[in-house]
C-alpha cells in the first residue's frame, strides 16, 4: 500500500523503514519540526535531583545534544511513555529507565505514583515539549505528586507546498495516512489544499494512534477512521494488515 507518514522527519524516516520492511511504499509528509532547547533541559536536570519523566521520544533526542554532561545525572530514575522511548533513554545512559508500554500520560503518572516511595519527597522533573497533551500533568496533580515542568523543545509548523501535496495526495492517491498525534491531525485537516481538493481523501484509510487523535478527523471522513488497539506504533501499523 501507499502510506503517508505525517510524523516529523526524524521519526518519520524510522517509520518509513518499518513500512518498507512490511512491503509498503512510505511517503513522508512532515507537518511539524522540532526546535530543541538542550540548554533548558540541562539546566532543569542540574537544578533538580529527583526522578525524571518524559512523554515523548523527542526529549531523548534533545538529551543526546548534552550527552557528555549527563554523567552525574544518568543514575536518576527515568519514567517514559512507551517502551521504545525507555529503551532510547537506556541507550544514552539512563540504566534505570522504565517505560509504560502502549500507555499514555495518565498511566505513566499512575506508575510513578506506585513507585514514588523509592525516590522520596523530591519533586519529579518533567521534561516536556510544546504543545503537549495535559493528561500527564493533570493526573500528577490529582495524585498529589510534586513536579516541575521544563519545556525542552517546541514543534513548529511545516507547510508543504502545493506541488508536494498534489504529488502525495492527488497524482497517486494514498491508500492510508498515519496520524500519531491529535495536533498533527488537526494541522493536516486544516491545510488549505484540502479545502480545494475535498474529495481527494474519499477512499483513503485514516489510521489513528488513539481515539483522541481520531476525534480530529472531519465528520465526513469518520467512516474511514481506524484506531490502533493500543496507542503504540506496532498496533498502528498492524492496522495495515487488517484489510
Amino acid at each position: 500500500m501507499r502510506v503517508v507518514v505525517t510524523r516529523p522527519e526524524h521519526s518519520g524516516e524510522r517509520t518509513a523503514r518499518r513500512l518498507a520492511e512490511m512491503g509498503h511504499e512510505a511517503i513522508l509528509l512532515p507537518l511539524t519540526k522540532p526546535v530543541h532547547d538542550a540548554e533548558a533541559a540541562l539546566k532543569g536536570l542540574e537544578e533538580t535531583s529527583g526522578a525524571i519523566a518524559v512523554t515523548s521520544a523527542e526529549i531523548i533526542r534533545v538529551l543526546e545534544h548534552v550527552k557528555p554532561s549527563l554523567r552525574s545525572i544518568i543514575h536518576r530514575p527515568l519514567f517514559a511513555v512507551g517502551n521504545a522511548t525507555a529503551q532510547a533513554a537506556r541507550e544514552i545512559g539512563f540504566k534505570s529507565a522504565v517505560g509504560v508500554g502502549g500507555g499514555n500520560g495518565a498511566q505513566l503518572a499512575e506508575l510513578i505514583s506506585q513507585q514514588s516511595a523509592e525516590f522520596g519527597d523530591l519533586p519529579l522533573l518533567y521534561l516536556a515539549g510544546s504543545p503537549r497533551a495535559a493528561g500527564f500533568e493533570a493526573r500528577l496533580a490529582q495524585l498529589g505528586i510534586a513536579f516541575r515542568t521544563v519545556e525542552c523543545y517546541r514543534m513548529e509548523d511545516v507547510m508543504p507546498d502545493i506541488g508536494t501535496l498534489a504529488r502525495v495526495l492527488v497524482d497517486t492517491p494514498a491508500d492510508a495516512i498515519l496520524f500519531y498525534s491529535r495536533e498533527t491531525a488537526r494541522r493536516f485537516f486544516a491545510l488549505p489544499f484540502l479545502r480545494v481538493h475535498s474529495d481527494t481523501l474519499a477512499q483513503t484509510r485514516m489510521l489513528c494512534l488513539s481515539g483522541a487523535v481520531a476525534e480530529v478527523v472531519p465528520a465526513a471522513l469518520q467512516s474511514l477512521v481506524e484506531i490502533a488497539a493500543v496507542p503504540d506504533e506496532d498496533s498502528l501499523l498492524a492496522l495495515l494488515a487488517a484489510k
